[in-house]
């Protein structure tokens, strides 16, 4: 535990109920806890942000009272956080890049399109999930096997023996991001299901799964479209970000030898964002 300048304390990896734990010799008497919005800080050294709720501790002895940093949550990034690290003004938006390539002129159902077009074209996405024994992200390349409700939900086959199933199996939330050799690329965050529906496995199917799956020689398992191994994994989009252009090549160089001379920022992408109100409300509709 240590004190801020400004008296604030800090209490670090507490042990048990807040109000116990503060009256267990660190503040002494508690008679009233009450929560406030999150601070947040960030340590440069390990780009480590730890998440703090603000708690106000009055204590009966005093009229005063003290704002305990309680954390409670930490994550790892390598971006840097514009609460601390900011150099900017002020006066312009501290991230041009996004600013300029932002397209917010097209309707919802017009970005939904788009990005169905998009994922056709590229085929192939890496798909990331958690793994529930070391909570590390794991990703790996999937082939997009086709889309229901207007491009709102991918299906990829699936060996329902796979880490990947197991995977999804304990925590269901998942990424599928998409790039194309011209830099185009897409994000979509959802949740899965696993689908072993005889009907939905063959309509999809196609005769090269059994090189992935294999002939295991008992009749059963053999990689056809009966092979109860093979199976359907359903994301359902909750929001997705993705950048498609709309110059050639040789603009795009423009743009970009034009930024670095003038320091203009480059405006070569698309940047369309599909919020989770925005998935709500088509789904009513497809």
């Amino acid at each position: 535990m240590t004190r801020c300048n400004s008296g604030t304390l800090r209490l670090w990896r507490p042990r048990g109920p807040l109000t116990s734990w503060l009256q267990t010799g660190h503040i002494g008497k508690v008679s009233q806890v009450r929560s406030s919005p999150f601070y947040t800080q960030h340590h440069p050294k390990t780009f480590k942000s730890t998440h703090y709720p603000l708690h106000t501790v009055t204590t009966p002895t005093t009229t005063t009272t003290t704002t305990v940093l309680l954390p409670t949550r930490s994550y790892y990034s390598t971006a840097i956080m514009s609460s601390g690290f900011s150099n900017t003004s002020g006066v312009k938006h501290p991230d041009p890049y996004k600013e300029a390539n932002l397209d917010t002129q097209v309707s919802t159902q017009t970005k939904l399109d788009d990005l169905s077009k998009f994922m056709d074209a590229s085929k192939f996405c890496m798909m990331t999930t958690v793994n529930p024994k070391t909570h590390q992200l794991v990703s790996r390349c999937m082939a997009l096997a086709g889309q229901e409700n207007g491009g709102l939900d991918l299906l990829f086959h699936t060996n329902t023996e796979s880490g990947k199933t197991d995977d999804l199996a304990a925590d269901t939330h998942i990424n599928v991001g998409f790039l194309n050799n011209s830099g185009e690329w897409a994000s979509v965050s959802g949740t899965t299901e696993i689908i072993t529906d005889r009907e939905l496995v063959k309509k999809h199917y196609k005769p090269h799964l059994k090189a992935w799956v294999g002939d295991l020689g008992d009749g059963i398992h053999d990689g056809s479209a009966n092979d109860p191994r093979i199976g359907i994994i359903r994301v359902k989009m909750a929001t997705a970000h993705y950048a498609i252009s709309h110059k050639n090549i040789a603009g795009r160089l423009t743009e970009v030898a034009k930024g670095v001379v003038t320091g203009d920022t480059a405006v070569v992408n698309k940047l369309r964002e599909i919020s989770e109100e925005e998935v709500s409300k088509l789904r009513l509709t497809h």
